[in-house]
């Protein structure tokens, strides 16, 4: 199963190093292939330096693809922390 969700950045520092290491830690607890894209790039969510070559910033938006056994959990669970500012204060 493959799902594709657009989701907006709202962290005020973005998808930097330490909200990178987060997503890729997240990524890793699920059977399930995860790509992250903006614009002409591409990132697999189980690289921390693919993520941050993405250069997404505050207000940006990313398109999450997520295909795998565990497609809705995982898609799920990303959801939650981008939206949840990957736990920063703002």
């Amino acid at each position: 199963m493959t799902i594709q969700k657009t989701l907006t950045i709202v962290n005020k520092l973005g998808l930097h190093a330490r909200a990178a290491t987060l997503l890729v830690q997240l990524a890793n607890q699920f059977d399930a292939k995860i790509v992250l894209k903006k614009g002409e790039k591409e990132a697999d969510a189980n690289s921390v330096l693919g993520l941050m070559m993405l250069e997404s910033h505050q207000g940006e938006q990313v398109d999450v693809i997520v295909n795998g056994n565990d497609a809705e959990a995982a898609m799920s669970a990303i959801e939650s922390l981008i939206e949840g500012r990957f736990n920063e204060d703002e």
